[in-house]
């Protein structure tokens, strides 16, 4: 096996192929492996490779693929072949597929599906896009509690399929209102001729439709369910949510999280597949915007021109003062992010968070203060740099000192800025991640030197500074 018959097997799609080189056969393909396979696959050769699928392996294969290759199989096959995979995978992985088109693309699918998914898809879409309506599974096991347990076998056997929601039933009444929810062992372990209604718990957690899918993963994580029965305001069942729908959730949100807050627009599609252009464009924002701020910086230097003449030793720190309170604010925004996100801090907590990021940066600025007056003072006494040239190092322990009160005020600044930041936008109902560390470390940049050379002015005026 070479690198050059791999490529060869991948650039031709066939993915079969490609893995019988590495030893395995089409029964022990995973749809999750072979799909991280199709990322790497110029279009072309993702159509054929899904092309040289069995049917049954291509319906269990489409759901695994991402939103951007799986539009592009639909749009090249057949109308039939389109029709017979849209209508075999789960409903709620057909949801999800749907939500990412729109436009004339969204109403020609929707003419390629059965009149059954065709009016859930309807009915669902018709709500928020980040609500769990867009996520729900509408194939799920329903009992009601006169059944006995016999009887409730018999009914499953003959009315449901195995499905990924089949491992929970769900007791309802005769409106189809909720009641119960129960694993599907408690009707294995008990006796047949016991009825449904002996054998409740009398407790369940449910989503309600217009929930978003935050609330949904808060709630998996909080009651540590696999699947969640989804409700409308009269309680009717309508649909359940599974585990792996909120993972994918949860992963899609984390990675736009960590786009923002690298200061990137978040991307639609994953990396490799993004348009050159689009990647630009995405980028190109952030960098104009932070790279105008940045010029502030020099704004400000300009403003001090007079005290970085008279005193040419303060350019020398200008780098370790920024980078110091830049680093300390996106610390800060980092945590208190990440804080608000888990649900372990709400805006309403500000004034907890100020008094204890002021007290960690009065600390950290200490001892980073500390560590710039040790520094300046072994390189002066040792002769390796002359802190003070115009007055033969007379004055040298008060640069010294200034990098140290200077280093306090602007950590101190950074955590403040970065802490406060993203709780101010969360306020305001914006992504907190927007605060993203660019930004902040952008912002204590600039007024991280007003703050060194006020105090410069200060400790070192009628020495260095006439």
């Amino acid at each position: 096996m070479t690198l050059k018959e791999i490529r060869k097997k991948i650039l031709k799609g066939d993915i079969i192929g490609l893995f019988r080189l590495f030893g395995k056969d089409e029964k022990s393909m995973q749809p999750s492996e072979v799909a991280q396979i199709f990322l790497n696959l110029p279009a072309s050769s993702a159509i054929k490779a899904f092309q040289s699928f069995p049917e049954k392996n291509k319906i269990t294969l489409f759901p695994y693929l991402d939103s951007l290759v799986q539009k592009q199989i639909i749009s090249e096959i057949t109308k039939e072949e389109a029709s017979k995979i849209l209508n075999s995978i789960s409903s709620d992985d057909l949801l999800i597929f749907l939500s990412n088109l729109k436009g004339v693309e969204l109403s020609g699918t929707l003419e390629y599906l059965n009149e059954k998914n065709k009016k859930a898809a309807h009915n669902l879409l018709g709500y928020p896009k980040e609500s769990v309506a867009r996520l729900i599974n509408t194939e799920f096991a329903t009992l009601t509690k006169e059944m006995t347990i016999d009887e409730a076998m018999i009914h499953l056997r003959k009315y449901h399929r195995d499905s990924e929601t089949a491992n929970i039933v769900y007791v309802v009444d005769n409106e189809g209102k909720l009641v119960d929810d129960m694993p599907i062992r408690r009707l294995v372990l008990n006796e047949p001729g016991r009825k449904i209604e002996d054998i409740m718990d009398g407790f369940y957690v449910k989503l309600n439709l217009n929930d978003s899918k935050e609330t949904a993963v808060t709630i998996f994580k909080q009651y540590d369910r696999s699947a969640l029965p989804v409700t409308n305001d009269k309680n009717v069942l309508l649909g359940v949510l599974t585990a792996d729908d909120v993972l994918d959730v949860e992963e899609e949100k984390n990675t736009k999280e960590m786009q923002r807050f690298g200061g990137v627009e978040s991307l639609e599609y994953p990396y490799v597949k993004t348009p050159f252009f689009s990647l630009i464009r995405k980028r190109a924002g952030w960098l104009i915007i932070l790279f105008l701020s940045e010029m502030l910086t020099t704004t400000a230097m300009g403003h001090f021109q007079s005290e970085l003449d008279a005193a040419i030793v303060l350019s020398l720190f200008v780098p370790l003062i920024m980078s110091s309170g830049g680093n300390s604010g996106s610390q800060a925004a980092t945590l208190i992010i990440r804080a608000m996100a888990l649900n372990e801090l709400t805006p309403k907590r500000w004034w907890y968070v100020m008094r204890r990021e002021v007290l960690s940066g009065l600390t950290l600025g200490i001892i980073l203060g500390t560590l710039g007056f040790i520094r300046i003072t072994i390189w002066q006494q040792l002769h390796w740099v002359d802190y003070d040239p115009q007055h033969h190092g007379e004055y040298w322990y008060l640069v010294a000192v200034t990098v140290f009160f200077s280093l306090i005020g602007i950590v101190m600044w950074g955590t403040l800025s970065g802490s406060m930041i993203p709780i101010i936008l969360k306020k305001f109902k914006v992504d907190p991640a927007t605060s993203s560390a660019p930004f902040v470390a952008t912002l204590v940049d600039v007024t991280g030197l007003v703050i060194y050379f006020t105090i410069a002015a200060i400790i070192l005026k009628g020495t260095l500074l006439k």
